[in-house]
């Protein structure tokens, strides 16, 4: 079975390398590559960025070059936006689309106003540390690290302002399928999640899971046998018109 590659775009303040763990733990034939971002992780010298779509494009066009077919995307939270970006540009430099997009833990392009409300200028320390405590995905020992603190902070901000700043646009619908995984505790609500299949002219799905925003994390398990059940269903499905 020909390999599908799985790019993994990260959340907020983190680094692509929050999903290597996800490799042993995926069948062979789906290849996980992290996507990682300018100013974190291997890339931690480059500048940060603020602009969704210029750092789509970016990403796009380091990744067009190695880029093996099929593909499909997954992004959490500020992931989402910018995999949903990525299919965008990847079909802007003549690319074909995924064979899917997961969106996870964040509202639709659309349906941003009240859930970006109050991230479209720069958070202080304070208020960027409070948001983390609100998030539940840091411990209080992490948040105390002066130094730790010092390098995420800055990172934090920039994706804050990723989102905060983002405007949806008109454009083409893409045609692949888009599946949403959301929180049940998290404050991406129903409506905000189902938002998500106004921005394709493919098939749409929504699971909810137990836990908050970093569900991903608590329940692993199951957010990897959502995206491995669907990509086996368009691997095959993909197989099958690539010998048709």
């Amino acid at each position: 079975m020909t390999q599908l590659t799985l790019l993994c775009l990260p959340y907020s303040g983190a680094s692509a390398m929050v999903y290597s763990r996800w490799r042993r733990k995926l069948p062979e034939w789906l290849k996980l590559q992290p996507v990682e971002l300018p100013g974190r992780g291997a890339r931690f010298g480059e500048p940060l960025h603020t602009d969704m779509r210029r750092l789509a494009l970016q990403l796009a066009q380091e990744q067009k070059t190695t880029l093996k077919t099929p593909y499909a995307l997954f992004g959490h939270s500020l992931g989402a936006l910018l995999a949903c970006e990525m299919a965008h540009a990847f079909r802007s430099l003549g690319c074909p689309e995924p064979v899917a997009l997961f969106a996870s833990g964040t509202a639709a392009p659309t349906l941003r106003a009240d859930y970006d409300r109050g991230f479209a200028e720069p958070k202080t320390d304070a208020e960027l540390i409070e948001q983390l405590r609100t998030l539940n995905g840091t411990s209080e020992e992490v948040l105390a690290n002066e130094e730790l603190m010092s390098l995420t902070l800055p990172v934090l901000r920039a994706d804050f302002l990723l989102c905060g700043r983002f405007e949806p646009q008109q454009r083409p619908l893409l045609k692949c399928p888009i599946h949403v995984l959301g929180g049940k505790a998290d404050r991406a609500t129903t409506e905000q999640l189902i938002g998500w299949s106004k921005e394709t002219h493919g098939s749409f799905s929504v699971d909810m899971l137990a836990g908050g925003h970093f569900f991903i994390h608590e329940h692993e398990a199951k957010v990897l046998r959502v995206i491995k059940d669907q990509l086996d269903v368009h691997h095959r499905r993909h197989g099958l018109m690539a010998v048709s």
